[in-house]
């Protein structure tokens, strides 16, 4: 027996000897085409200080009938909030596939799978560069796959389940993938409901989180609500004949996990879309179109009301720090770093490592007047493109520490 041991033992330490050797031994190149089961990509020159103004393409194809199953090993590229500088994408598809993420700094993601047997990544460098960029491993698995990485898959029967990996018996595994796309007929809806919801609990849904969308794509636009917590979200109904639910956990806390239902519905039947899971009541309000009159801009600029009654009317509360501030026309657009959401209603929220940030659209440049570097509290409307709109009527004042409790008040308000 302990020459059977020392036996595995060498043959193990072997094998990490072998991929220690062709993981430092291997020359990266800038991107190329490649066709295998498996095999590991790295930034140009891994593991040096990759080149500056450069943009590297991988197409990744596995066997027809498999999925693509990628995993970062090492990622060190310039960090920046909102990954504009340096940054590495990841496509599930070569031409018009959906973009699974874009990553930067030293954040290292879950296992990212595809929809099909194509993957694309694409790593953009600016002038200036820092860090050894970064090193990726993938793999071809099965669709369907019940195992402790893989899940989702297409689901057209007229009602099902889905669940997360390893459901009931255990947590589910960190740095896991699903995506489901539910397709009904084109006269019907679906309708899908929560049995059991046991996910990593955070305020934001940073971390592990479902999120569900309208059509068959990840896109923030059309995301139904984001969720997170133990407690099951309401039942969610699509307003076509398509849905995606996407799973994701982090390489961190795992926790149950869940158990879910959906049903086709005629069409006909009422639904009640419910806003992102982060606010408690449904949206009532119409976004404020970007075509808007001049005489808007030609009132008196002043602040009307208080930050309790303009709280209900507003469709997304937030305080964050102005990071950009470009004037177009007589609008100013800026880019927000949140610091906390109180209400998020149907606003896109982009995320790089644990920062988190927004688009706003201020109508009147000047009204409200806000400036780069500053805090503020952000009350409005959202656009259909998931924008912040801010007309003079809306609320908007800087923020101050003093302001924290009554803005958590406010968070637990019942509109």
């Amino acid at each position: 027996n302990n020459h059977a041991f020392i036996s595995l033992t060498m043959g193990l330490l072997t094998c990490i000897l072998w991929l220690y050797t062709f993981e430092h031994q291997q020359v990266f190149t800038c991107g190329g085409n490649i066709t295998a089961e498996s095999g590991v990509i790295g930034s140009q020159g891994y593991p040096g200080v990759y080149p500056p103004n450069t943009k590297c393409v991988w197409r990744i194809t596995v066997p027809e009938g498999r999925v693509v199953v990628l995993s970062f090993r090492f990622i060190d590229l310039e960090s920046d909030n909102l990954c504009r500088y340096d940054y590495v994408d990841v496509y599930g598809g070569h031409v018009s596939g959906q973009r699974l993420g874009r990553f930067c700094g030293t954040f290292k993601p879950g296992a990212l799978v595809s929809m099909g047997n194509k993957m694309l990544l694409q790593m953009v460098s600016d002038a200036n560069t820092a860090g050894s960029g970064f090193l990726a491993v993938f793999s071809a698995a099965h669709p369907h796959e019940r195992g402790e990485q893989y899940c989702g898959g297409k689901l057209d029967k007229p009602s099902g389940s889905f669940k997360t990996p390893n459901w009931p018996e255990r947590d589910y595994p960190a740095g896991v993938t699903c995506s489901w796309h539910i397709v009904a007929p084109r006269n019907q809806i679906i309708e899908v409901k929560f049995e059991k919801f046991d996910v990593e609990r955070d305020n934001y849904c940073r971390y592990d989180h479902v999120s569900i969308f309208n059509g068959g794509e990840i896109n923030d636009a059309r995301r139904i609500g984001k969720y997170c917590g133990d407690s099951p979200p309401a039942p969610v109904f699509s307003d076509g004949n398509q849905l995606l639910i996407q799973f994701l956990s982090d390489l961190s806390l795992t926790a149950d996990g869940f158990i879910g239902h959906y049903k086709f519905r005629p069409k006909k039947f009422p639904t009640t879309t419910l806003a992102p899971a982060t606010t408690t009541q449904p949206v009532t309000t119409r976004p404020i179109p970007l075509k808007y009159s001049v005489a808007l801009c030609q009132q008196k600029c002043k602040r009307r009301g208080t930050l309790e009654n303009n709280y209900c009317s507003s469709n997304f509360v937030i305080t964050g720090t102005v990071i950009t501030a470009v004037m177009r026309g007589g609008s100013m657009y800026v880019t927000v770093s949140i610091i906390n959401v109180y209400k998020e209603g149907n606003l896109v929220i982009q995320q790089a490592g644990k920062t988190m940030s927004t688009k706003i659209v201020i109508l009147c440049k000047k009204c409200p007047f806000v400036r780069r570097g500053l805090n503020y509290i952000f009350m409005g409307q959202v656009d259909e493109d998931g924008r912040g709109k801010i007309a003079p009527q809306h609320f908007v004042m800087a923020f101050k520490a003093k302001n924290q409790k009554g803005l958590n008040v406010l968070k637990n308000k019942r509109c």
